[in-house]
């Protein structure tokens, strides 16, 4: 039934057909297939992950359907990207499909239902739970923000007791000056601020944080990002967001359209910076890989690149629900094949 709705919805145009999405899988029961083999468990900056698959920020921007996502085998869900208020985004249309190439292009500029709501829908889903899950909560600023910092500081303290980890999404390219944000002087600044407010949480509410980049940042910009992450313990990075460059190789009619581009063409350029920050950061920083994952090999990949987790959103709009635990079926016969005790020995042998 789930794949059949799949299909039909890729007759709606996508922003319409995400929405529905949302909304049916709100009301719809759906049947647990979290099982994970032990083989695919890792701890990471004190969290215990049960498989390294996670749902990419983007697809459950207000943490409305977390208990599906779960239900379909994820090992964490991040949610968001959200805002101190809520907003609507940029002008429609705003999201357009790369059906030949397997890929999305979106503009859609943070649209959420603001940083209260957020938080709302996910004490009511933790309030239903009979073991903990995972959950990430990726945080930016509002468009007519002034002073940016200001928009993370406040998310931190709105969000901070309920989420797992902390993501600051600094790579956008849909949200002007964002990725600024980025450059040296400016991030600096930034995670001294973000560091500066978690210590002043109390132990409970010190949690991880992981910077989200962009796969369109030079050697010098990676280089910098990595020095500052190691020199203020960041914990986590997430490599990496959607990109505004298109490669020669994309068929589809849409690939001119204004926005990120996310889905397979980002596959090989995202496993370059992947593994370039694996190196940069001499292994010592947890890394989410991102960036065209469809198949369990594909997640093998990312993690012989570097990563510790993987995430995906636009494999889903493609291949339907039960895509997860194909997958991790898949990763698991990987790793045996290959003569690894567990995910963990496979971290970097790319390298």
């Amino acid at each position: 039934m789930l794949n059949s709705t799949s299909k039909l919805l890729k007759i709606f145009p996508p922003e319409f057909a995400h929405s529905l999405t949302i909304n049916i899988l709100k009301y719809l029961n759906l049947r647990n297939n979290n099982f994970d083999d032990p083989i695919l468990s890792q701890h990471l900056f004190g969290l215990d992950f049960p498989n390294p698959i996670g749902l990419a920020a983007g697809f459950d921007k207000n943490a409305e359907i977390i208990k599906s996502m779960f239900s379909l085998g994820f090992g964490f869900v991040e949610v968001g990207t959200v805002t101190p208020l809520p907003q609507k985004g940029n002008p429609k249309p705003r999201v357009f499909r790369l059906t030949e190439d397997k890929a999305i292009i979106n503009s859609l500029g943070f649209n959420n239902k603001g940083s209260k709501k957020v938080k709302k829908n996910i004490i009511k889903f933790q309030k239903s739970l009979k073991e903990s899950r995972l959950i990430g909560v990726n945080i930016g600023k509002n468009k007519s923000s002034i002073n940016a910092i200001d928009d993370y500081l406040f998310c931190m303290d709105e969000l901070g007791s309920i989420a797992s980890y902390i993501t600051i999404n600094i790579s956008s390219p849909n949200t002007e000056g964002l990725r600024d944000l980025q450059l040296r002087g400016n991030i600096e600044e930034l995670i001294k601020k973000i560091n500066r407010k978690r210590e002043s949480f109390n132990t409970i509410n010190k949690k991880p944080i992981l910077i989200k980049i962009s796969p369109d940042l030079n050697d010098d910009q990676l280089r910098d990002i990595a020095l500052i992450s190691l020199a203020n313990n960041i914990d986590g990075l997430i490599v990496a967001n959607s990109t505004t460059e298109r490669e020669i190789s994309i068929k589809s009619q849409n690939k001119n359209k204004i926005g990120g581009l996310s889905g397979k063409p980002l596959f090989n350029k995202s496993n370059i910076i992947l593994r370039k920050m694996y190196t940069l950061t001499n292994g010592q920083i947890s890394l989410i890989g991102v960036g065209g994952i469809s198949t369990g090999s594909d997640c093998y990949e990312k993690i012989k690149s570097g990563a510790s987790l993987t995430q995906l959103y636009s494999a889903l709009i493609y291949s339907g629900p039960l895509l997860i635990s194909q997958m991790k079926k898949e990763l698991v016969d990987l790793i045996k094949t290959d003569g690894y005790k567990n995910i963990a020995a496979v971290i970097g042998k790319s390298v």
